[in-house]
């Protein structure tokens, strides 16, 4: 049996993780055709199949599940020879992968964009979704999430200071229906409530002296996406629980009001994490000190050291 290349095997993993010939072929920069063909011609020497195709799905195999299980490995091995090897230059360049959630990433964009005008030689790709994931299986090399979600074998950097969850409604629903003074007055308002990721149904979290509450809060309107959420408030749709961040400029312009202000601390910062026992790329250790460079928290969270 000949030695199958390594974009082969790129090939793959990228498939697999996918589970689509055409959004890992956008990935890899090649048409779908070509992906096909490497695959088809990859399972002719190695004489299994190791995806299940049929029109609409794409799956693995028994053996090719047990393929990927054995490759990844060395090729994150690989991966990582390339890149210290690499990082002697004194520029960075190359492409740095992120995984993150639409909110943080619209809190860190700002960032990413200094980054790019600081590092021309680099490439962001920078990957949205609300689950959470194994950022080295997966094919990343750093994520940002709150603080509290990063896995415990990570190190983290945070980013900024800490975030805060308060209750806001608009003028209008405030006038008509009395502000709640405690978190249970809120099962006599309508709440636009959240969906989570999981499917779950977010139950609104609230703390004082020391003392912690969740109310599966009422309401007529359920959305997935904080963006949604903003609009539904301003609209007078009801009290909706969202982060400072993003209604800053509704409280300054008085488009929406804040209730409960005393039941919602903050908690963790945002951080940017990365698996510490892997080289750190030229350019991810660049994005690293960029952020610690703007000195709005401590060096860094982590279970390890960076």
């Amino acid at each position: 049996m000949q030695t199958s290349g390594l974009n082969e095997l790129e090939a793959v993993l990228a498939v697999a993780r996918h589970r689509s010939f055409r959004a890992a072929a956008t990935e890899l920069g090649m048409s779908t055709s070509a992906l096909s063909h490497a695959i088809a011609a990859l399972e002719g020497r190695v004489g299994v199949r190791l995806f299940n195709r049929t029109t609409r799905s794409v799956s693995l195999s028994e053996a090719g599940a047990q393929f990927v299980e054995s490759i990844a490995p060395a090729l994150i091995a690989i991966r990582d020879a390339m890149t210290q090897a690499g990082s002697f230059g004194t520029t960075p360049a190359g492409t740095l992968r992120i995984n993150t959630s639409v909110g943080a990433a619209r809190q860190t964009m700002a960032l990413f964009m200094d980054y790019l005008r600081r590092y021309p030689e680099m490439k962001l790709d920078i990957v949205t979704e609300g689950r959470l994931i194994d950022i080295v299986v997966e094919g990343f090399d750093a994520g940002i999430r709150l603080a509290e979600a990063v896995p415990q074998e990570m190190i983290a950097v945070p980013i900024g200071g800490g975030q805060r969850l308060i209750v806001v409604g608009s003028p209008d629903y405030l006038a008509a229906h009395p502000a709640p003074r405690t978190p249970a007055d809120l099962m006599q308002h309508r709440c636009i409530r959240t969906r989570m990721p999981s499917g779950a149904l977010y139950r609104w979290e609230f703390s004082r002296h020391n003392a912690s509450m969740e109310v599966d809060v009422p309401g007529s309107l359920t959305l997935d996406d904080a963006t949604l959420i903003h609009d539904a408030a301003r609209a007078g749709m009801g009290l909706a629980l969202l982060s400072v961040w993003n209604v800053a400029a509704d409280l300054a312009a008085g488009t929406l009001v804040e209730v409960l202000a005393d039941w919602t601390p903050p908690f963790g910062p945002l951080c940017l994490y990365y698996p510490g026992r892997r080289h750190i790329p030229a350019g991810l250790r660049a994005l690293i000190d960029m952020i610690r460079a703007r000195g709005d928290g401590p060096a860094s969270l982590t279970a390890g050291t960076a």
